[in-house]
């Protein structure tokens, strides 16, 4: 038998939980009225100040109370959750109609780039692609380009030994792709028309060097090859890599496996040669070393320098993008920024 009090506060809880949707609302419901400060707690906080005549009457009739709310409440919350459940699954439920989301599309790295548009310039010209291995001998990297022993260009401040071998040759890391070169005049007889990219690596880093770069190498060697042969090849690189007005020029200049040698230069393809911040105000930039290969480079390789002749040159792949974009900074190049890369994607 209940009591009037707990009649009316079990009727209120009772409506309120059926109209309850939620799990929340069922846990404010439960802290309305069961919690510590509960409607039907503080009533039977309160059974002291009852007569003693009513309070056996009223205690049990809370408790009875107490005990079916929370049942109700248990078995309310279970079904909200459920449905709750069902509705979050609903919204996470894959939708296999949608079109599907393109990832974005990468790009090739600008040093690629740039490196491709080189090699498509003198392989349209007739020229064949050869690599070769990024650790050499001495003798591939050295001797055999006529690069003596007390050559700057052997000082360990600028090349990467590896093995110190004794009576074995000395083990290196490339410094430059004329090694491919080397083998490629050593496996076979004249005509030779090559270009050699790749990876080479020196001792030296700052805002315009690297440890770790990349070349571009060509080798034409034939009877009657001249020097002339050598600026109309440079000249059109120049046009298709720089723009039609290009101009170039030949400087003089040393290197050890080519006599006569020239350092060349482009007409700045930004001022048009007025001069400007990015050819220092000379009209010029230099973007390659050249020359008629040395005689006794081709006796190295078993030809005779008195049947055949032949040039080579050398470009740095970034030295060309840096002047092609107009970068002051090779690291640009190799620290995999992308606000950097993505804008030459």
């Amino acid at each position: 038998m209940g009591h009037p009090r707990v009649d009316a506060i079990l009727e209120e809880a009772r409506s309120a939980i059926a109209r309850a949707g939620t799990a929340a609302e069922l846990e404010q419901l439960r802290v309305r009225y069961l919690g510590r400060n509960g409607r039907l707690t503080t009533l039977l906080r309160t059974l002291g100040t009852l007569p003693a005549a009513e309070r056996p009457a009223v205690g049990a009739a809370a408790n009875a109370a107490k005990r079916e709310l929370e049942a109700l409440l248990r078995l309310r919350l279970e079904e909200a959750r459920e449905v709750e459940r069902r509705a979050a699954r609903a919204r996470q439920r894959l939708d296999l109609t949608l079109p599907g989301r393109r990832p974005p599309r990468g790009a090739l790295h600008p040093l690629t780039q740039v490196q491709d548009e080189i090699v498509r310039i003198f392989v349209g010209l007739g020229f064949a692609v050869v690599e070769g291995p990024e650790v050499e001998s001495d003798y591939f990297n050295f001797e055999a380009l006529n690069i003596p022993r007390d050559h700057p260009a052997r000082d360990m401040q600028d090349t990467f030994y590896l093995a110190d071998g004794g009576p074995e040759p000395d083990t290196l890391l490339r410094t430059h792709t004329s090694p491919v070169q080397i083998r490629t005049m050593q496996a076979q007889p004249p005509p030779v028309r090559i270009i050699c990219p790749g990876r080479v690596y020196r001792r030296d880093a700052d805002l315009t060097h690297s440890p770790v770069f990349h070349q571009v190498e060509g080798l034409a060697v034939d009877r009657d090859v001249s020097m002339a042969d050598l600026k109309g090849t440079l000249e059109l690189f120049a046009r298709e890599m720089f723009g039609p007005r290009s101009r170039i020029r030949f400087r003089p200049s040393f290197f050890p496996f080519t006599e006569p040698s020239a350092e060349v230069d482009v007409r700045c393809f930004l001022c048009e040669g007025a001069g400007c911040r990015v050819c220092k105000q000379s009209g010029w930039l230099e973007i390659l070393g050249s020359g008629m290969v040395h005689p006794q480079v081709l006796r190295n390789v078993g030809y005779d320098p008195e049947e055949v002749t032949g040039w080579a040159f050398g470009m740095g792949v970034e030295r060309i993008a840096m002047l092609k974009y107009g970068i002051d900074d090779i690291r640009l190049f190799y620290e995999n920024d992308l606000r950097f890369l993505h804008q030459f994607a």
